[in-house]
C-alpha cells in the first residue's frame, strides 16, 4: 500500500478499502465468520455501482456531443 496516494482514491475505492477492514475485523478478530464473509461482498458491490455511474455519465456526456454535430 505504499506506493498508493489516498487523493488518487476516489470515494468508492475508499470506501471498498474501509469494507474489507471491517470484514477482516469481523472474521478475525471478533471471530464472526458469518458477519465478516458477508461484509466481504460489499467491495464487489460498491466498485461495481460506482463503475456503472461514471459509465452513464461518460454516456450522457458522449450523447451531448452528438447532439452538437
Amino acid at each position: 500500500m505504499a506506493g498508493i496516494e489516498t487523493e488518487n482514491l476516489g470515494p468508492a475505492a475508499l470506501a471498498s478499502l474501509g469494507s474489507v477492514g471491517l470484514a477482516l475485523y469481523f472474521y478475525y478478530v471478533r471471530g464472526d465468520k458469518q458477519r465478516g464473509q458477508f461484509v466481504g461482498l460489499w467491495p464487489g458491490t460498491i466498485l461495481g455501482l460506482a463503475t456503472y455511474l461514471q459509465l452513464e455519465q461518460v454516456k450522457q456526456t458522449l450523447d451531448e456531443h452528438a447532439d452538437d454535430d
